[in-house]
């Protein structure tokens, strides 16, 4: 199984929409709220390529991008290898 971080803020829709497609796979993921910013918002922003809106997701350490960027890897049928790896 994949290892999953997703980086988020709290009453963000685009969080919420990117949390509901990884559900919809039935996978576990580690989400990392930085909503009161932190050392955490700044180790996204490293990982991210200096990237500051949420979500950011992760897969296997591997940037995935925000949530329309996690929609369109599922669209394209390049998620499902990603998360069984």
């Amino acid at each position: 199984m994949a290892k999953i971080e997703i980086y988020t803020k709290a009453f963000c829709p685009y969080c919420t929409r990117a949390k509901a497609l990884l559900d919809s796979k039935q996978v576990e993921y580690e989400e990392i709220d930085i909503t009161m910013g932190g050392p955490r918002r700044q180790e996204m922003i490293q990982r991210a390529n200096g990237r500051t809106t949420v979500p950011q997701i992760f897969i296997d350490d591997k940037h995935i991008g925000g949530s329309d960027d996690l929609a369109a890897l599922d669209h394209q049928g390049g998620l499902d290898p990603l998360l069984t790896a």
